[in-house]
């Protein structure tokens, strides 16, 4: 005899059930990956107010690179932080800090421009190095924009359909500019987790400081105030667990005024080694008596006998990094 078969509401049921507990395990494995491999897709950073006032910015791993990419370029430009803190609202509504190949029309990257419009050849406009370049090129050129709202500066260069939507996340990226600039020490803090994506090492992490900041990043200072600086680049260390240091010499930036003390130099190439954690294979950053160590549940900047300025008027000292490979 056939088998009776389950009434039509009992089937719907089970229907239901089998299709909500495929979507549980899909979730579940795509957040094991996520923090197998330290991936993109959610927060692993996070950097807080350096005023105590509580306020906070969660965000991937991904959006922090390019955030510290942005934040770097600028910097090196000697461009003052008003500068930064419009690059990175300007991103943060343009693409998310998500470094995409798609758009309106043509428009690609960070920034979200336009190949047609002059900005680049694709493959230029997707190096976020060139974008963000390209982004304050046009920003410089906007008379008294960093006396401007915040808004008005950004849709003088980007023009878009949508003028007010940079206001919204001033923000966040003043909060992001305060710690990727080194004005705020010790806020900004990534899980860590290595990026399944390639392997990494002492070299790669020199060649991205350069890609970012020009080569004087790597070049230590003289022996004295007197001397010119050394041509060589800093010093890679074996580390007693077989890891690689990068030691980078920390002194005052050349951009406006006190904002570019060697406490602030220092706390930048920090927070940028931390915010390229999951990328370059990060195990350890320290400057200034405090250590990030990647893989604490908390993820907090610790007092160590790490060597380097107390205070941003101390003078120079240095920052280690220190690579898994």
């Amino acid at each position: 005899m056939p088998e009776p078969s389950l009434p039509p509401q009992r089937r719907g049921r089970l229907f239901r059930f089998g299709a909500g507990l495929v979507v549980l395990l899909a979730l579940a494995g795509y957040l094991v990956v996520q923090y197998v491999t330290g991936g993109t897709g959610g927060p692993g950073c996070k950097v807080v107010s350096g005023k105590g006032d509580g306020a906070t910015y969660e965000f991937s791993p991904e959006q922090a690179v390019n955030a510290a990419t942005i934040t770097a370029v600028g910097t090196a430009r000697n461009l003052p932080d008003r500068a930064v803190t419009i690059a990175l609202a300007t991103a943060l509504q343009e693409s998310a800090l998500r470094n995409i190949d798609h758009g309106d029309r043509d428009s690609l990257g960070l920034f979200q421009q336009r190949p047609s419009q002059g900005w680049g050849r694709p493959e230029e406009i997707m190096d976020p190095t060139y974008a963000a370049g390209k982004f304050y090129d046009h920003l410089v050129e906007v008379p008294g924009y960093t006396r401007l709202p915040l808004t008005v500066a950004a849709q003088r260069v980007q023009r878009s359909g949508f003028p007010q939507a940079y206001a919204k996340h001033e923000p966040d990226a003043t909060l992001l500019a305060a710690a990727l600039t080194g004005r705020s020490q010790a806020t900004l803090t990534c899980a860590g987790r290595p990026a399944a994506t390639r392997a990494a090492g002492a070299d790669t992490v020199r060649a991205a400081l350069v890609r970012d900041f020009g080569r004087d990043v790597l070049e230590p200072a003289g022996a004295d105030g007197g001397d010119a600086p050394d041509p060589s680049p800093a010093p890679r260390e074996r580390t007693a667990d077989g890891g690689r240091t990068v030691t980078l010499p920390v002194a005052a930036g050349a951009g406006d005024g006190a904002d570019r003390n060697a406490g602030a130099r220092g706390w930048q190439l920090a927070h940028w080694a931390v915010a390229h954690a999951s990328e370059l294979h990060i195990k350890s950053v320290a400057y200034a008596g405090r250590e990030w160590t990647a893989g604490h549940t908390d993820s907090q900047w610790r007092t160590s006998d790490a060597k380097g300025s107390q205070d941003g008027d101390e003078g120079p000292g240095a920052v280690r990094i220190t690579t898994a490979q």
